[in-house]
């Protein structure tokens, strides 16, 4: 493929001729005024916005939608038949209480995230690889099941990692498998390799998760390559930027999310300011949002790729909730000999359970810890980390 991935992900998906910042725009507006004709229509969610906007700098006019908005009135934010949906997605779990977060997708939807995908894994799964999946496998049109696409349409090999393996089943899966790719979160790989080792990993796309620099130095480390974060969500049907060679800052799916960087406040900032990032879905057919403020907090980079692509960039994303664990991550990971650890809170007393893989001691953390080696019976706790349990 010649030049950068995202810009022959936008003319293979718009047709267009050249991806300059121009036309990029002209995309956009053309695409949003569409949106706001299309709601109009519905009657649904946003009938009372305007039809059509004048330029993109209007589109800092309209109201937010939170995720209030979201879990209160998806009938009314649905644009598309009932028929048409190929997958929900969900935030209820078995503690969830009250209504839950639903995203609907339809199989244009599903088929553009695919090729967003395929634009990303490009890089470094090859013809003949055998790509380690380590997100989970839900059903038709899950995560794990259009990344398994994706690295198939690329001709190379999908290989699901079960879930609850110990480690002395993942060194058995890497030894006989031998995959040289990994597609997962950040700590999950950096927890294989510190246990298992490389064996043939070699390259690998994290996303998920913020990733903490301790971490990302991690992982590479162990790899000897850079690695490849992607950053996407539910909201944008899973796949909203991606990484090209240079390794500066994600490419935006721009043709299908216009972004926007504000302060708590909601008021708008330019490139280079960091803030929360603010989304509005002008590719997504059954459930596009409008101004919908994400709890991410990231930066749009100001400067040109070395790539050459003049599709925006993402700085690193992390969530305005989680700093606790962030910090964690931090000043645990830094440590080389931790290969994973769990995070629980009990009458406010913060209480880590720490595996080891090595000699080595812990800084003053103010909690109560527990350490032991990690034997190849463990299975790793990252799973069960993401948030600190309150007990």
């Amino acid at each position: 493929m010649s030049g950068p991935r995202i810009d022959a992900l936008l003319r293979l998906q718009e047709g267009m001729e050249s991806v300059s910042r121009r036309e990029i725009e002209e995309l956009q507006l053309r695409k949003l005024n569409a949106l706001l004709q299309r709601e109009k229509e519905r009657g649904g969610f946003y009938r009372d916005l305007p039809e059509k906007l004048g330029s993109l700098a209007e589109l800092a006019s309209l109201p937010f939608t939170t995720e209030a908005d979201l879990t209160e009135n998806a009938a009314g934010l649905l644009l598309c038949s009932q028929s048409d949906i190929r997958r929900i997605l969900s935030d209820a779990t078995s503690g969830t209480t009250g209504a839950a977060k639903r995203v609907f997708y339809t199989e244009g939807d599903c088929a553009r995230t695919v090729q967003l995908f395929m634009a990303g894994l490009g890089e470094f799964v090859f013809p003949g690889s055998v790509t380690l999946i380590g997100f989970p496998y839900s059903g038709p049109y899950g995560l794990g099941d259009l990344i398994a696409r994706a690295i198939t349409d690329l001709g190379a090999r999908p290989l699901a990692l079960a879930p609850g393996l110990s480690y002395g089943e993942l060194e058995e899966l890497l030894e006989r498998e031998r995959p040289d790719t990994f597609v997962g979160m950040p700590v999950q790989l950096l927890s294989l390799l510190r246990v298992c080792g490389r064996g043939s990993l070699r390259r690998a796309l994290v996303s998920g998760d913020a990733c903490p620099e301790a971490v990302l130095r991690g992982c590479e480390a162990l790899l000897g390559s850079r690695l490849f974060p992607h950053y996407g969500s539910r909201e944008m049907a899973l796949g909203g930027a991606i990484c090209c060679p240079a390794h500066e800052g994600m490419h935006l799916r721009e043709n299908h999310v216009l972004a926007e960087i504000v302060d708590e406040a909601g008021r708008l900032l330019s490139p280079g300011e960091t803030g929360e990032l603010v989304i509005t879905t002008i590719g997504m057919e059954a459930m596009p949002l409008i101004r919908y403020r994400t709890g991410d907090i990231t930066r749009i980079l100001p400067e040109p790729c070395p790539c050459g692509s003049q599709v925006l960039r993402l700085d690193a994303v992390h969530r305005k909730e989680g700093t606790e664990l962030a910090a964690l991550d931090e000043q645990l990971f830094s440590l080389p000999f931790v290969a994973d650890y769990r995070a629980e809170r009990r009458d406010g007393r913060l209480i880590l359970t720490v595996l080891t893989c090595g000699a080595g001691e812990l800084p003053d953390l103010d909690a109560e810890t527990k350490l032991r080696p990690v034997t190849k019976a463990d299975r790793p706790l990252y799973l069960r980390k993401r948030k600190v349990v309150q007990l």
